[in-house]
């Protein structure tokens, strides 16, 4: 064999990868083979062992691959900030543009695979391999404590039980805005192109979470539902 026809490890690695992240996208975690896998990426299943060892470990690869660089980008845009802040506490608005601006623009990027590994994370919320979701929970948890704290210096008003709800919202409501965003062509007067306009999307999004966080935190003697509500004014 020459030279010439020895693929580099990392080629070899990085196109196995590539291939697990659309193919787990599509078909799930448990439905796909590593036969399947090996047909995609074009190698034997000497050459995903050699790299990865076993399925789960290539598993996590994917996620790392993408997750770790994201997380790192979000903490190193709060750094500036809380740099440039002097010790002051940050706007809440701010604060939300360093946590969602890395996966917003991750949508953009349907040459490189950004936007097939946001539907594949959109997917880990429903599949039920818990695991996975652990995992995930796992990659993130660094960067969350960042931000929980940056927000409760922000939003003192704010005890710290409401806030981890308020967070768990945004969280959630950016998970669904990165990986259905499919769904939007269902809605009236909505242009396709939008979809993947991460900038339009990050002022949209912005708006919509600042409103959830800054609505005044409810009062032990107040309605506790909308149901209530309606009783009371019956």
């Amino acid at each position: 064999m020459s030279l010439r026809a020895v693929k580099p490890p990392h080629e070899t690695r990085t196109r196995i990868l590539d291939a697990a992240e659309e193919l787990f996208m599509q078909h799930g975690f448990e439905s796909t083979s590593m036969r399947l896998l090996t047909a995609k990426a074009r190698v034997n299943l000497a050459a995903v062992n050699y790299h990865f060892g076993s399925k789960d470990a290539l598993i996590e690869a994917v996620f790392r691959r993408r997750l770790d660089p994201m997380n790192a980008e979000r903490v190193e845009a709060l750094d500036r900030l809380e740099n440039q802040a002097a010790g002051q506490p940050l706007a809440p608005e701010a604060i939300i543009r360093a946590f969602i601006g890395a996966g917003l623009r991750m949508i953009e990027d349907a040459k490189g695979g950004g936007r097939n590994f946001i539907r594949l994370l959109g997917r880990t919320y429903t599949d039920p391999a818990k695991p996975i979701r652990a995992l995930i929970g796992q990659l993130y948890a660094p960067a969350m404590t960042r931000f929980k704290t940056a927000f409760e210096r922000a939003l003192p008003q704010v005890g710290r039980d409401e806030l981890v709800w308020r967070m768990h919202f945004m969280f959630g409501t950016l998970a669904y805005t990165l990986a259905a965003t499919d769904t939007v062509q269902l809605i009236a007067g909505c242009k396709p192109e939008d979809r993947y306009d991460s900038r339009l999307l990050e002022e949209r999004l912005t708006g919509f979470l600042l409103a959830g966080l800054l609505t005044p935190v409810p009062q032990a003697s107040a309605p506790s539902s909308i149901a209530d509500r309606i009783v009371q004014a019956a």
